[in-house]
């Protein structure tokens, strides 16, 4: 990606300095239903047996994407651990999503106002309860944070075989992705269809959600321009974040962890389906191509 001498957004706080926080407060209530959505009763069962057995070392979580709302409140920060390198670079690419999410909402007569990116390491509260480093990054819609230890993007290139700095870069417009939604309301009106509906019912319901993130993830990318004016994308990162939409399907990460793929269960979409969304959002370079996903 070029992003040369791009500016870093201050949009951001960095508590990864801080160590691991434990659950504390309402956070296992918050964690409870984002491991039923991925795991069912079982995984509840899991997460309530080990958080008697091992709360004091923290490290239960559940999947990342949007966060239920629930107020908590953290500590202060201590002295940062976070790499510069990766600081730099996601703070261009948060400081790019702004640039380019105001160029495109402003014909909507929409007022593009930024998420705040939070740093953290393990563990820490969010404004939707516990953070915890295995949720995987996320956004809470309650204090329009962007929820980040930068480990995931080391298990992204391991674990997933998805290296480079488009995938990391894919995970951001993502979460920025769902700050749009919350923009335009779209979190909103799921949020009151999922109160009412059965869990398979809410489930696709947050599919839907997931896959229109990453499709504003693609409509980023085509958009967004470097200091000079070209575009930021370059050969071959495209194909890296294909590589990462792949690995993080549902079906994919359920064959992979259970053997069984449970359609039902699915909460961020096949990795087809997730494919899909990103490469439709690239190609067309327009959010409204997105709404039809």
């Amino acid at each position: 990606m070029r992003f040369g001498d791009e500016r870093e957004s201050s949009n951001f706080t960095d508590d990864t300095g801080r160590g691991g926080m434990g659950f504390g407060g309402g956070g296992l209530g918050c964690l409870i239903p984002l491991i039923a959505s991925r795991f069912g009763i079982g995984g509840v069962v899991v997460l309530l047996v080990g958080y008697f057995l091992l709360s004091s070392l923290g490290g239960l979580g559940g999947n990342g994407g949007v966060a239920p709302s629930s107020q908590q409140v953290g500590a202060p920060a201590g002295r940062s651990n976070l790499d510069p390198a990766t600081r730099h670079f996601t703070l261009q690419v948060l400081a790019s999503t702004e640039d380019t999410w105001t160029k495109l909402l402003q014909p909507k007569g929409i007022r593009y106002t930024p998420t705040n990116l939070h740093f953290y390491s393990e563990s820490d509260q969010s404004g939707c309860g516990a953070a915890q480093s295995a949720m995987g990054p996320f956004y809470c819609p309650t204090d329009t944070n962007i929820y980040l230890d930068t480990e995931f993007f080391n298990e992204l290139a391991r674990r997933f075989n998805a290296p480079g700095d488009f995938p990391q870069a894919y995970v951001i417009a993502h979460e920025v992705g769902h700050h749009v939604q919350d923009l335009l309301g779209a979190l909103g009106q799921a949020e009151k269809l999922q109160a009412r509906a059965s869990q398979t019912e809410g489930n696709a319901i947050q599919v839907k959600i997931e896959l229109q993130a990453d499709c504003y993830a693609g409509v980023w990318a085509a958009n967004a321009k470097a200091p000079d004016g070209q575009p930021i994308m370059e050969r071959g990162d495209i194909e890296e974040g294909m590589r990462a939409a792949e690995a993080i399907g549902d079906d994919t990460l359920q064959r992979q962890s259970q053997g069984v793929v449970v359609p039902d269960s699915f909460t961020h979409g096949t990795s087809a389906q997730r494919m899909n969304a990103l490469r439709t959002g690239y190609q067309s370079g327009n959010p409204d191509a997105c709404q039809s996903l």
